[in-house]
C-alpha cells in the first residue's frame, strides 16, 4: 500500500460500501472502487477493527470483489 495514503484516507472517510465481517463482529470492511491504468477497476478494501476504546486498521488491499457479509452502508 506504499504511496496509497490518499486513497486509504478517501476510502475510510467516504466509502462506497461498508460490510460487516462474517468471522469477527468487531470488524468491518470498507470498500471504494478505483480505476488505474496498471490494474484496471478494483476495490480498495480496508479492514477496520473496533474495540471499546480503540479503532485500528488490520490490513488494506485491492480486490475484484466485495466479500459476503451484512451491508452496513452503501453510497447510492
Amino acid at each position: 500500500m506504499e504511496g496509497q495514503y490518499l486513497k486509504l484516507k478517501e476510502t475510510l472517510l467516504n466509502p462506497d460500501r461498508i460490510v460487516s465481517s462474517n468471522s469477527d463482529p468487531s470488524v468491518n470492511l470498507y470498500y471504494r472502487k478505483y480505476s488505474t491504468e496498471l490494474v484496471g477497476e478494483k476495490y480498495l478494501c480496508m479492514v477496520i477493527k473496533t474495540k471499546e476504546t480503540d479503532v485500528f486498521m488490520l490490513t488494506a488491499y485491492f480486490t475484484d470483489a466485495i466479500k459476503k457479509g451484512d451491508e452496513i452502508w452503501k453510497n447510492i
